[in-house]
């Protein structure tokens, strides 16, 4: 055996474990659809950061608020523009600004941050209007929109830097916000502004260097068998006070207030006396950090998703976890409080409580148990409840996920928002389609099928990368909506047509889309009944074993010219199957004859051995089954000629130019043979050619011994340790010279450093909104932080999430 062959067998041993060990945890999207002009886009000139959306589907309306800007878009079209208005700062406002260290063309503008309803006409927003936060109420009558001039402080309802993370919602006219009450942002602070304001403390035991993410309301008090008060829950992550490190280490929470809370009489005075919060738990094998809300018409089976992403740029892994309200809901009713202890070190420790807890129940909100012992409002609760729950509003136990651990682990580019479908399919069964935005500008679309996390496609919104900074569906019309910093786009939940045959429609386990019978075309459930005859899908299993057989590929002929090389294209229906070429009905290898490489096959130095048939298959594996597909098939024919790649026929002349030709085969592109290419022999000889092959091919071994050597490292990395290398020194000199021997430098931990979520570049922390569409409710976004180390080896730590 040569030793290249040794080599090719090697290195594809390599590539087949190293592949195995990954997708063990990663997930690779069966699809790839790249940049399509067709999409529905949005932009003006001179407008950036489209980052604050509001779904009105009474009016047909997107509102989409940008830096300085609100845009009525038609819902249908969002390149459709219906409307605009326009604020902008005053040149004083811009002024004062500047003055206070700002620049003038970036943080001194107004970044629109909030859009609520208030009623059938009227909205709420409130802009950044260069660090001094205004609200303001803006209308759309007769096909116009209007701001009406009733500025409104906007303090504590938005924040002052247009990068920093916030959150807010709208309860019945009663607007509940997480932001920062001062120009520094130091003073953070979840306010309900309404007839009788409340606020949280001002300790770090409440709120210690939190960047919100999302607020959402539960309707806990409908046919509630308690009595109980419906809830409004936050999510964010916060510096953790329970860890005791020589570093600040990032966790996420979950918090939750009442909807009736008024407050405290004597302690808790215009405070929560129901604040609540508890660690938001998503283990990975990597480094991590945390949600979003699918509802149910019954609360109880409300379930938040939300994405974790590592804050150390040492990992490229992002997560999704998902937590039922019902866990949430059991670790504030009936778990223990974490409570501080002081140690010798004059520094106080938090562990769990193991005291008497007072009744009512503190964080509690009024229900059937305290209005039997004579309390109907929260100002009637004793200063014993309420003392205790100002000192320890910290959970002792963390919430756990749904599935008990991550629904999606993806490597590659880090995930930034999540918005979640329920859709039913052909068998009856809802499934929940997670639509991930990422920070380059594509959107996954993924299920969870009985623990088996498949991502059915990812689709590319931006020519150039771009971070999706929010997204926002409507399940009604089938739409998705994406906003980045320079446009919005619009895009179908699904489009079947890409699949043109009943295996790949079946193949592609996508809940939308089902192969109807009677007329040949992949085509939406929306318009089948369930567990219908007519059609047929299979999520689960991916069987295909109802599809009609499909007739065989017709072979493309082509002419083969002696001593030419010849490029046989091919293009698999699937990024997660296989190529498998045959030439006479025998499997090919790569080696000195054939190169097998993603887009197609290469025939080296053709002679008359070579004509014949050859066939590309796709082989993909579904649940331990084999799918065969032939994608495209090819009949050589030995060409009388002698140098030319194409025959001669009447008014045309033979040319050594590529040729391209066309065949009905699913996916196949154009062909190419070329007589000119580098390797043929009109421009190397024979030695030549060999020689770039063998030095190609060790190329290629070596770089599978690197892929061979990562893997090693993501495998033993936190049993490694790497010393700095510090020799002993005699003099500054020395120091100088004997930098550049040090062998090794420290590397810190993976799991030693957690990262928020969002891009290191300022605008990607520019949403107002959350990653996740709980069905057209408000959104947060993140803001870049700096790297922040913390011990490693903990599996608790969480990374930001987007709900």
């Amino acid at each position: 055996m040569s030793l290249l062959s040794v080599l090719n067998i090697i290195c594809a041993a390599m590539l087949h474990v190293s592949n195995g060990a990954l997708n063990t945890h990663y997930c690779v999207p069966r699809k790839t659809v790249l940049y399509q002009n067709e999409f529905k886009l949005f932009r003006e000139d001179g407008i950036s950061n489209y980052s604050t959306m509001l779904m009105r589907d009474d009016l047909g309306l997107l509102l989409l608020g940008a830096r300085e800007a609100v845009y009525a878009l038609d819902i249908h079209n969002i390149s459709v523009k219906k409307a605009a208005v326009y604020w902008r700062v005053t040149e004083e406002k811009q002024r004062e600004c500047t003055y206070k260290g700002k620049q003038a063309e970036v943080e001194c503008r107004n970044y629109i941050r909030t859009l609520h309803k208030v009623n059938d006409t009227t909205m709420y927003v409130c802009g950044t209007n260069a660090f001094s936060p205004t609200c303001d109420y803006i209308t759309f009558i007769d096909g116009e929109l209007r701001l009406q001039a009733k500025l409104e402080e906007g303090k504590g309802k938005c924040p002052f830097d247009p990068y920093q993370r916030y959150s807010s919602l709208m309860v019945e006219n009663d607007l509940y916000s997480a932001t920062s009450l001062n120009f520094l942002g130091s003073e953070p602070v979840v306010l309900r502004s309404s007839n009788l304001a409340l606020r949280t403390e001002f300790k770090s035991s409440w709120l210690s260097e939190p960047n919100f993410v999302f607020m959402d309301l539960v309707k806990e008090g409908f046919e509630s068998s308690t009595g109980d008060d419906d809830k409004v829950y936050l999510f964010f992550s916060e510096n953790a006070m329970e860890y005791d490190f020589y570093s600040k280490v990032v966790v996420s929470r979950v918090a939750r207030v009442c909807k009736g809370d008024m407050g405290g009489q004597r302690t808790l005075q215009r405070k929560w006396t129901s604040f609540l919060k508890a660690r938001l738990d998503c283990s990975l094998p990597e480094p991590s950090l945390p949600p979003i809300v699918l509802k149910h018409e019954d609360w109880r089976e409300n379930v938040f998703y939300a994405v974790f992403t590592p804050q150390s740029g040492l990992s490229q892994a992002s997560a999704v976890c998902a937590y039922s309200i019902s866990a949430i809901r059991d670790i504030f009713n009936e778990g223990k409080f974490k409570t501080p202890v002081a140690v010798e070190t004059s520094h106080v420790k938090w562990v769990m409580h193991t005291g008497d807890v007072p009744v009512p129940r503190p964080g509690a909100c009024i229900d059937n148990v305290a209005r039997n012992l004579g309390m109907n409002r929260s100002l009637d609760l004793p200063d014993k409840t309420l003392q205790f729950i100002r000192d320890r509003p910290l959970m002792d136990d963390a919430v756990r996920p749904l599935t008990g651990r991550p629904l999606l682990v993806k490597q590659g580019p880090l995930l930034t928002r999540i918005v979640v479908d329920s859709v039913l399919a052909l068998d009856g069964k809802r499934y929940a389609v997670m639509f991930i935005g990422t920070e380059n500008g594509y959107i996954q679309k993924a299920v969870n099928y009985a623990g088996e996390m498949f991502i059915i496609e990812e689709i590319q919104l931006h020519e150039s990368p771009m971070p999706i900074n929010i997204l926002r569906l409507s399940s009604p019309m089938g739409q998705l909506y994406a906003g980045s910093e320079f446009s919005a786009v619009q895009i179908p939940v699904s489009n079947c047509s890409r699949y043109h045959t009943c295996v790949n429609c079946v193949l592609a386990r996508d809940p939308y889309c089902a192969w109807v019978f009677s007329t040949g075309q992949c085509s939406s459930v929306y318009n089948l009944a369930p567990v219908s005859n007519a059609a047929v899908q299979s999520l689960t299993e991916g069987d295909t074993s109802r599809c009609p057989s499909q007739g065989p590929v017709a072979a493309l002929n082509l002419t083969l010219v002696l001593g030419n090389n010849i490029q046989l294209p091919c293009q698999l229906l699937s990024n997660l199957a296989q190529v498998r070429w045959r030439f006479s009905d025998r499997s090919l290898l790569s080696d000195q004859k054939y190169y097998i490489y993603s887009g197609g096959l290469l025939i080296l130095r053709a002679s008359e051995s070579d004509a014949g048939v050859y066939s590309c298959d796709s082989v993909e594996e579904i649940k331990g089954r084999m799918y065969n597909q032939t994608v495209a098939v090819y009949r050589l024919q030995l060409h009388s000629g002698t140098e030319t790649g194409v025959s001669s026929t009447p008014g045309n002349e033979a040319t050594n130019s590529s040729i391209s030709a066309h065949t009905a085969a699913p996916g196949l592109q154009d062909l190419n043979v070329t007589s000119e290419d580098p390797l043929s022999p009109e421009t190397l000889n024979e030695t030549v050619s060999v020689t770039g092959l063998e030095v190609a091919v060790a190329l290629l071994s070596l770089i599978c011994l690197c892929l061979l050597a990562v893997l090693l490292f993501h495998w033993n990395q936190r049993r490694w340790k790497c010393l700095k290398c510090v020799p002993p020194l005699q003099s500054q000199n020395d120091i100088a010279d004997k930098e550049h021997t040090c062998e090794y430098m420290h590397i810190p931990n993976r799991s030693s450093e957690v990262k928020m979520l969002g891009s290191d570049k300022p605008y990607t922390a520019n949403n107002n909104h959350t990653a996740v569409d709980f069905k057209r409710n408000g959104e947060q976004h993140f803001t870049p932080r700096p790297h922040i180390s913390s011990v490693g080896g903990l599996g608790y730590i969480n990374d930001e999430s987007e709900i």
